[in-house]
């Protein structure tokens, strides 16, 4: 044990000297005149690369850096490095062949579609931002006109772009899109499904989302297409990255290249804070440079706009902070938000880990708020258990109802400190965590949970359809009118179900699937959605980005127990609404809630949103709707 424990130091010791190296995993690098390969191996190795039929020995140099150059134009060539016996396409291939199981030499200029250069990332502040969460082929593989569903290209076909561009959202969030291990490249035809958070080669798109998963440069170059179609129409496009955990340990590129090096480790073996059987080792230097120049690559080389980390508590807040600063130096409008949590223990200390807690410690790196999604419609790990949503149907102790309250109340302030806001009170955190509401991320459901409407079902049984649409307006009208950066599910706009599926991310079509044809069943809830996001859009008041521009306009009300209540006043963020009241009121009756005197607009009202107006009202105390929400301004 104590010749293992000097080894690692040794490892280690040798990977700090390389992180100020030269070497940026650029692995394979390409020119007609010869290809130039590089790993980051053991010094004691016997390491190869087999390039086409050539087997090549490659040559140890500084901090385990291990080189060949192959002469000629390799261009099209497949290549593995074969390191003690194990073969694998290393840690940083761009181009593979179908199930990613070889590298294979590109030029990539050949990928990019015509107009390449001329594609920029689509710059919002993030206060502006309006995030749409999507799985590839949920989003198009029931959509009757689509040309290529489930694919990258259906989200160039115009009905995809005139969906997204109608509903408002600005920024798409799509689920892991990097070449994943769950779905065989080679079996398209037959029914295959995962969410994709099984990471096989992180720097080559999922050929199963290409139109062919045997020609390298097809996935590549199609991906490239679908980021310049959405950029075309002035959305962003942010990336779900899996750097926490790789497939499993024994098959992964990572231990086939330098066992055990990029993984946590016990004293009773592999830790597992992803509870996906490994973690990876981000304090690690070479690990930490993977992850920095991972993200730069996907920057770069297809211009993504921003990346959402995957259980971003499993990594160490110096590496968070080393990306944040590297993103920085290339473009500071993108967007990075993570998981402010682990799904087990890490073997690494909890005050060092990018945990909600510690986000006041990462600056401009946002997190989503558990806070606010559980107190509106129940705790993750109890499907059956209802909260401030249900409070007009559901009994609840007048101490669960306070906690509801100013859980939303704090979600709504964007999760910094606030002086209405009493943390005792609210549920998982007992001290602000964001210096800035750009740093909390606002949402109530996302693909791996209940999506909304199947949520109040289950935890609200017997109730109809009707009630359960009312709920379901109001609970994002608290999203939308939040300071932090609202977040969404695609297909909530339609009402989606996923027949009461809660963890669906193998499930097949017929769970996952957006039903299209509820857009004009349920036209009351997409038009609700539209114009939410729209006076969103339009009024600054909800989306101050400054702490203390929402410590100075926004003002919590008194109001009934299952009502909250708050005004922005003094026309925040310069808007052209001097004072704007929004109310929402979970109980199954109307409720008079008192408000300064004045001669009000309302804009929202008994599940309608008009800007222009829906009413006119005068006096102290206005009358909410059941389950409902109003907004009204002077």
């Amino acid at each position: 044990m104590k010749k293992l424990m000097i080894a690692g130091m040794a490892v280690l010791m040798m990977a700090c000297k390389s992180e100020n190296q030269a070497f940026h995993f650029d692995e394979m690098t390409y020119s007609p005149r010869e290809t130039v390969f590089k790993l980051f191996a053991p010094a004691d190795a016997a390491c190869f690369v087999v390039v086409g039929n050539d087997s090549v020995k490659m040559m140890l140099g500084k901090d385990s850096i291990w080189t060949a150059t192959v002469k000629g134009d390799r261009k099209g060539q497949s290549y593995e490095f074969v390191v003690n016996g194990q073969a694998s396409p290393g840690v940083f291939a761009k181009a593979v062949t179908v199930n990613g199981q070889k590298g294979v030499v590109v030029d990539l200029k050949d990928t990019n579609p015509e107009g390449w250069e001329a594609d920029g990332h689509v710059f919002r502040p993030y206060n502006d931002l309006i995030v749409y969460e999507m799985h590839h082929r949920d989003f198009s593989i029931a959509r009757a006109d689509a040309k290529r569903p489930g694919k990258f290209m259906a989200l160039t076909e115009p009905w995809a772009i005139d969906h997204l561009k109608e509903l408002g959202v600005n920024a798409i969030h799509i689920l892991p899109s990097y070449d994943y291990g769950s779905v065989d490249e080679t079996r398209l035809n037959e029914p295959q499904y995962n969410w994709g958070y099984d990471p096989v080669n992180y720097n080559v798109p999922e050929g199963g989302y290409s139109t062919d998963p045997y020609t390298p440069e097809v996935r590549i170059r199609e991906f490239k297409q679908m980021v310049q179609a959405l950029h075309k129409a002035g959305i962003a496009v942010i990336l779900d990255v899996v750097y926490n955990h790789t497939y499993d340990i024994e098959h992964s590129n990572f231990q086939k290249t330098y066992p055990d090096y990029y993984y946590r480790k016990t004293e009773e073996g592999y830790s597992n804070g992803s509870g996906c059987g490994n973690e990876t080792a981000s304090e690690k230097p070479m690990m930490r440079k993977f992850m920095i120049e991972s993200v730069k690559y996907w920057i770069n080389e297809y211009h993504i706009d921003g990346f959402r980390f995957d259980l971003m508590g499993v990594h160490d807040i110096e590496t968070m902070n080393a990306i944040r600063k590297a993103v920085d130096e290339i473009d500071p409008t993108i967007f990075i938000y993570g998981e402010g949590w682990s799904a087990g223990q890490c073997a690494y200390p909890l005050e060092k880990l990018g945990v909600k807690a510690n986000i006041p410690q990462m600056p401009r790196i946002a997190a989503f708020s558990d806070e606010i999604r559980d107190a509106l419609r129940g705790p993750f790990d109890d499907d059956a258990k209802a909260a401030w949503l249900g409070s007009g149907i559901r009994i609840f102790k007048s101490s669960d109802l306070a906690g509801f309250k100013e859980s939303m109340k704090f979600g709504i302030a964007g999760a910094i400190a606030h002086p209405q806001v009493d943390m005792t009170k609210v549920n998982y955190s007992k001290e602000p965590w964001a210096t800035e509401p750009t740093q909390m991320i606002s949402y109530v459901s996302c693909h791996d949970d209940m999506c909304l409407f199947d949520r109040l079902k289950t935890s609200l049984p017997g109730v109809s359809k009707d009630e359960l649409i009312r709920l379901d307006l109001l609970a994002q009208t608290a999203v939308f009118t939040s300071q932090g950066v609202p977040f969404m599910l695609s297909g909530e706009e339609l009402l989606r179900t996923k027949q009461g599926v809660h963890n669906s991310f193998e499930s097949p079509d017929s769970i996952n699937h957006l039903d299209w044809s509820n857009k004009e069943k349920y036209p009351q809830v997409f038009n609700y959605y539209k114009n939410l996001i729209a006076l969103r859009k339009n009024h600054p008041a909800f989306r101050l980005g400054k702490a203390d521009l929402v410590r100075k306009h926004l003002e919590f009300m008194d109001a009934p127990e299952k009502v909250v209540a708050f005004r922005l006043k003094d026309h925040a963020g310069n808007d052209t609404w001097q004072n704007i009241i929004v109310i929402l009121n979970s109980s199954r009756s109307s409720v008079e809630v008192s408000i300064p005197e004045g001669h009000y607009t309302q804009v929202c009202c008994d599940g309608a949103i008009d800007e222009q107006g829906l009413g006119e009202t005068e006096g102290s105390s206005v009358t909410i709707s059941a389950q409902s929400a109003m907004i009204l301004h002077d």
